[in-house]
C-alpha cells in the first residue's frame, strides 16, 4: 500500500499545509481489491470525504481494477453540501491528473456530474463505460434510483434507474440526517444483494454507509438481514489507534438556559472573542433567520455576521466557501459570527472556537461538537436549552421531543465533548441506553414489490405517477425548487425558459403551497393561485410550463414565479414577506439554446432526428458498432454484446412507417432516419401516415419492436419467440401452426430467426421498443391515440401505430438486400396469449425482469440508447445518399 499511501499524499496536498499522511483507517479501506458494501463509523475532522473517494479512484481509475464499480454516486442529505463536495473532487482530481473537462478524450478520465434541479450535469449518461462521479442530493439520487428522477426529463428516468443500481459504488455520507432516505438506500442495495445473490445483475452495486455516528440497527430490516449478515465488520478506528492532534484536542461543555431567540443571540454576542469565529447552530431555519436579524441590533464591534441555512439559491451560496467556510477563509479584526441550521453538521470545513448550540438530538449534537476546534487545540461548547418536555413535540419540530429529552439527559453524563470523551462515553452505553440515544423509526420502508412497480414509468391516462417523495423525505422536509423570472402579467414562460443551477431555491413544499395558494383550511382549500400570483409548473407530458396549483405544487417540482411576485431576500434567503426579487439569469447565444433544445427533444419531447441527413440503415450499423464497444468495455457476456448489436441494428427500422417519412419535407426518400431541422413538418405528430390519416403521438419505436414479430410471423411462425409454446394450445383448438410465407429471408432477417430461445428475441424487441424511454412495460392508447377516428375498422391506434400497418420494405444494412413489406400487428399489446403472437407485451417484459433483475434490465436500455445518442452525433457521410444539392439534401 505504499504507492497508494504516496499518491493519496500527491492528490490531496494543499499550499500552506503540511502533507496529509493516510490515517490507518483510509489506508485499510483502499487494501481492499474487491469493493463491497461497508459500513464506516468515522470521528468528524478525520478525512471521510477523502477516505472513500480516494480509494475508489485508486482501484478503478489508476489500477484498471473492474471488481471496482465504473461510478462513484456520492449522495448527501442537503443541497448545501454538495458544491463544497464537489469542489474537493475537482481539486483532488486535477492533482491527480484525471479530471475530464467534458471536451478532450474521454479515456482514462474522470468527469464530475452534479446531479440538481437546474444544473447541466453533463453527458455522463451517455458513456457508461467510462468512470465518472456523481454528486447530488439523497433527493435527485434516490429518487433517480427509484426511476421517478425529481427534475429529470420522463424519458431518461429508465437510463439513470438502470446506471445507478449497476456498475455503481453509493456513498451514502451523513447518514444520521437522511431520514427515511437512509432506510430506502438500505432496502435497495438489499434487494441489489438478492438479486446478485439469486445470479441476476450484471455489474455490482455496492454502498457504503458513513457517519460519525452510524449505528447498524437504523440499516436493520427483515429485507436487510442478509445484506446485513454478508458485511464485513464497522470499518471505526481502534482504540489503540486514538492518539494524535485530533485525539488531543478539549472541548468542554456548558450548558445554559434560555428563554428564545433573542436570548440566544445575546448569548452569542457575549460569548463572541475578537478575531475568532463563533458559530451558532439551531434548529429551524426561521430561528435562524431571527437569532440572525437580533444579532445586528446588539453588535456595536462590526463584527461580520453571516447566515447559513438551506433556503439560499446557489447563486447567493457560491461565494460563501471562498468568503468563510473554508479553514484559510480571513477573518476580521473584529471576528465573525456564523448563524446557521443544521446544513454546517456535515461535509463544512469549518473550525469554530466557540460554539453555541441549540438542543438537538444526540446524533445531530455530536456533528456540530466537530465544527468547534476541528484542526486541534482547544473550543468553547455551550447547549442552549429552552427547557422543553417531552410532551413538547409541536414546539420541538423538526425533532421529537423525546429525542432532546434523551439527549439533555446525556449531557449530564459527559462534560468532555471532544473526540476521546465522545469515544470513551459511547463505550460505556448499554443497548438500551443506545437506542434511546440514537432512535431510528422510518415511517415508510420500500418493498420489493414496490421496486418492481416502479420498474414501468408509463403514467396513467391523466399523467399521473406513482409518489416515491415517502421513500426519500418524511413530514415536511420534502422540497420543490423555485427560480424567478421577470414575467409580463398575463404571460406565461416559454419552452427556453429553464432554470439554471444557480437560480433555484429549495423550499418545504407544504410552505410553498401556502406561499402561493394561501393557507388551506378544512373548509377553505383553495386549490388554485391566490391573487396577484404567478406561478408554473414544468409538465413533462406536454413539454410545456401549465400554471401552478395546489395539486401539482408537489416534492420535486420546479416551480417558475413571477419576480414581482416576490419570495425572496438575498440577505435573508426564502421569505414569503419580501418584495420583488432579482431573478438569477444565464446569457444563452443562440447555439446554446439550440443546444439546448436539442437535448430537450432528443430526451423528452418527439424525436424528430434533428441531425444530418441519415438512412436508417446508416444510421443503424452505426449504432450497432458503438453497442457492440460499448458492451464489450463494460464486460458483457458475447451472447449479450451479439443482442445488442442486433438491437442497435433494427432500433429505428420503424421509421419506414409512413407516419414518420410524412413528417420530412423533402419527401423524395423512404428511408431516412434523421434529416436536419429545418426538414421536418411542424408541430411533431400531425403529419399523415396515409392520405386522411394524421398520427398524434407516433411512436417509431413500437412500429419497430412489431416489425421483429412480423419477421417471425412471415418465416418462421414457430420460433420460441413467437408460437414455440402456443403450438398445444391452437392444437386444442383445432388449429395448427401457421406455414410461413413464402420468401428466403435475407442476411439480416435470418440472424433474428437464428435467436436460440424466447427469452434472446423478448430481450432485442424490448430493447428496440424502449431506446427512447418511452414505450417500455405497457403497451396501451395514449390520449392521442383515443382522439383519433377510425374510418375504416382497424380499431384505434397505440402510440400511433395501428393494426395491419405496412412497414414498406426497406435497406436495413447496406450489404444485404432490402426487407420485405411487413405487417405490424397489435396483438402483443393485449394481455393474455395470443394464436397469432404468443405471449403478452408485458408477460414477455415481466419474463426479462425475472431474468435480469429491474436494474440490470434498464442498464442494457441505457448502453443502447447511449449508443444511439452518440451515433446521433456522428458528422459522417452515408454512403447511401448522394448530395446533389449545396445544402446537401439527397
Amino acid at each position: 500500500m505504499h504507492d497508494y499511501n504516496t499518491w493519496f499524499t500527491q492528490t490531496t496536498i494543499t499550499a500552506g499545509q503540511a502533507p496529509v499522511i493516510p490515517h490507518s483507517w483510509q489506508a485499510e479501506l483502499a487494501a481492499d481489491t474487491i469493493c463491497c458494501s461497508r459500513l464506516i463509523r468515522i470521528p468528524t475532522g478525520f478525512g471521510k470525504t477523502a477516505g472513500t473517494v480516494l480509494p475508489w479512484l485508486w482501484h478503478r481509475v489508476m489500477q484498471s481494477n473492474r471488481q471496482w464499480p465504473a461510478r462513484l454516486v456520492f449522495c448527501l442529505p442537503m443541497r448545501v453540501l454538495v458544491e463544497q463536495t464537489e469542489a474537493n473532487l475537482r481539486d483532488w482530481l486535477t492533482k491527480a491528473g484525471l479530471l475530464w473537462d467534458g471536451q478532450t478524450d474521454h479515456v482514462g478520465k474522470v468527469g464530475v456530474h452534479v446531479l440538481m434541479g437546474g444544473c447541466d450535469a453533463g453527458d455522463w449518461h451517455l458513456h457508461p463505460e467510462q468512470p465518472a462521479i456523481l454528486i447530488g442530493t439523497q433527493d435527485m439520487l434516490l429518487s433517480r434510483a427509484l426511476n421517478r428522477g425529481y427534475a429529470a426529463p420522463r424519458a431518461r428516468w429508465p437510463m439513470e434507474f438502470g446506471l445507478l443500481n449497476q456498475d455503481s459504488l453509493w456513498v451514502v455520507d451523513e447518514v444520521q440526517l437522511m431520514d427515511v432516505g437512509l432506510a430506502t438506500s438500505a432496502q435497495m442495495q438489499a434487494f441489489r444483494f438478492e438479486d446478485e445473490q439469486a445470479g441476476k445483475g450484471l455489474r455490482p452495486c455496492r454502498t457504503w454507509w458513513m457517519s460519525a455516528t452510524l449505528q447498524p440497527r437504523w440499516l436493520e430490516s427483515v429485507d436487510t438481514k442478509a445484506l446485513l449478515a454478508s458485511l464485513p465488520p464497522v470499518l471505526e478506528i481502534p482504540a489503540d489507534q486514538r492518539s494524535g492532534t485530533l485525539w488531543d484536542v478539549r472541548k468542554p461543555r456548558e450548558v445554559v438556559s434560555v428563554a428564545g431567540n433573542a436570548a440566544i443571540a445575546e448569548l452569542a454576542a457575549k460569548a463572541h472573542q475578537p478575531g475568532t469565529l463563533t458559530l451558532v447552530v439551531v434548529n429551524r431555519v426561521d430561528d435562524a433567520t431571527e437569532v440572525f436579524t437580533k444579532l445586528a441590533a446588539l453588535d456595536k464591534q462590526g463584527i461580520e455576521r453571516r447566515l447559513v441555512h438551506s433556503r439560499f439559491r446557489p447563486w447567493e451560496r457560491k461565494s460563501w466557501r471562498d468568503e468563510f467556510l473554508n479553514r484559510n477563509a480571513p477573518m476580521p479584526a473584529a471576528g465573525r459570527i456564523v448563524v446557521a441550521t443544521q446544513v454546517v453538521e456535515a461535509g463544512v470545513d469549518l473550525s469554530a472556537a466557540t460554539l453555541i448550540t441549540a438542543l438537538a438530538p444526540w446524533p445531530s449534537l455530536v456533528q456540530r461538537f466537530g465544527r468547534c476546534a476541528r484542526y486541534g487545540g482547544t473550543g468553547r461548547i455551550i447547549i442552549a436549552d429552552t427547557g422543553l418536555t417531552g410532551d413538547d413535540d409541536k414546539l420541538a419540530a423538526p425533532y421529537a421531543a423525546a429525542e432532546l429529552v434523551a439527549a439533555r439527559h446525556a449531557l449530564t453524563q459527559i462534560h468532555e465533548v471532544s473526540p476521546c470523551g465522545l469515544e470513551s462515553f459511547e463505550a460505556s452505553l448499554s443497548p438500551e441506553q443506545r437506542a434511546q440515544l440514537y432512535p431510528y423509526a422510518p415511517k415508510h420502508l420500500l418493498l420489493r414489490r414496490e421496486l418492481d412497480e416502479l420498474f414501468d414509468t408509463t403514467p396513467d391516462l391523466t399523467g399521473a405517477d406513482l409518489d416515491i417523495s415517502r421513500y426519500i423525505r418524511s413530514g415536511e422536509e420534502r422540497d420543490l425548487q423555485v427560480f424567478w423570472l421577470d414575467i409580463a402579467n398575463g404571460a406565461k414562460p416559454t419552452v427556453r425558459d429553464q432554470p439554471i443551477r444557480e437560480s433555484l431555491c429549495s423550499v418545504q413544499f407544504l410552505k410553498a403551497r401556502d406561499w402561493l395558494c394561501g393557507e388551506e383550511s378544512k373548509t377553505n382549500r383553495k386549490p388554485r393561485l391566490r391573487a396577484g400570483m404567478q406561478a408554473w409548473t414544468w409538465d413533462f407530458v406536454d413539454g410545456a410550463w401549465v400554471q401552478a396549483e395546489r395539486s401539482n405544487l408537489t416534492p420535486g417540482k420546479v416551480v417558475c414565479v413571477a419576480a414581482r411576485c416576490g419570495g425572496y431576500d438575498a440577505q435573508l434567503g426564502f421569505d414569503p414577506d419580501a418584495g420583488p426579487v432579482k431573478p438569477v439569469l444565464k446569457v444563452l447565444t443562440d447555439s446554446d439554446q439550440d443546444k439546448a433544445l436539442a437535448a430537450d427533444i432528443s430526451h423528452d419531447g418527439d424525436d424528430l432526428s434533428v441531425y444530418a441527413w441519415k438512412t436508417i440503415a446508416c444510421h443503424g450499423g452505426e449504432v450497432a458498432v458503438l453497442a457492440a464497444s460499448i458492451a464489450t468495455q463494460v464486460g458483457l457476456s458475447p451472447s449479450l454484446i451479439h443482442l445488442l448489436t442486433l438491437a442497435g441494428r433494427w432500433h429505428d427500422l420503424g421509421k419506414a412507417h409512413p407516419a414518420f417519412q410524412g413528417a420530412i419535407l423533402d419527401g423524395r426518400r423512404s428511408d431516412l432516419a434523421k434529416a436536419p431541422d429545418a426538414q421536418w413538418r411542424k408541430p411533431p405528430g400531425t403529419y399523415p401516415a396515409a392520405p386522411g390519416d394524421m398520427r398524434r403521438g407516433f411512436r417509431h419505436e413500437l412500429a419497430s419492436a412489431l416489425a421483429l414479430f412480423a419477421v417471425l410471423e412471415r418465416y418462421r411462425p414457430d420460433h420460441p419467440g413467437l408460437l414455440g409454446d402456443v403450438a398445444a394450445a391452437r392444437a386444442a383448438m383445432g388449429q395448427s401452426v401457421p406455414s410461413p410465407i413464402e420468401g428466403t429471408p435475407g442476411a439480416v432477417e435470418q440472424a433474428i430467426l437464428d435467436l436460440p430461445d424466447a427469452a434472446s428475441f423478448n430481450l432485442i424487441a424490448y430493447l428496440v421498443a424502449a431506446h427512447h424511454g418511452k414505450v417500455r412495460v405497457a403497451l396501451h392508447a395514449s390520449p392521442a391515440d383515443q382522439e383519433y377516428r377510425d374510418r375504416d375498422g382497424r380499431g384505434l391506434p397505440i402510440r400511433g401505430v395501428r393494426d395491419g400497418d405496412q412497414l414498406p420494405g426497406v435497406v436495413l444494412d447496406s450489404k444485404a438486400p432490402p426487407l420485405p413489406d411487413l405487417t405490424l400487428r397489435l396483438d402483443p399489446a393485449a394481455l393474455g396469449l395470443s394464436l397469432r403472437c404468443g405471449p403478452s407485451w408485458r408477460e414477455r417484459v415481466l419474463g426479462l425482469q425475472q431474468k435480469f433483475g429491474p436494474g440490470a434490465l434498464a442498464w442494457l436500455e441505457a448502453l443502447l440508447i447511449a449508443a444511439d445518442r452518440r451515433a446521433s452525433q456522428l458528422k459522417t457521410a452515408d454512403p447511401l445518399i448522394n448530395r446533389t444539392s449545396p445544402d446537401g439534401t439527397p
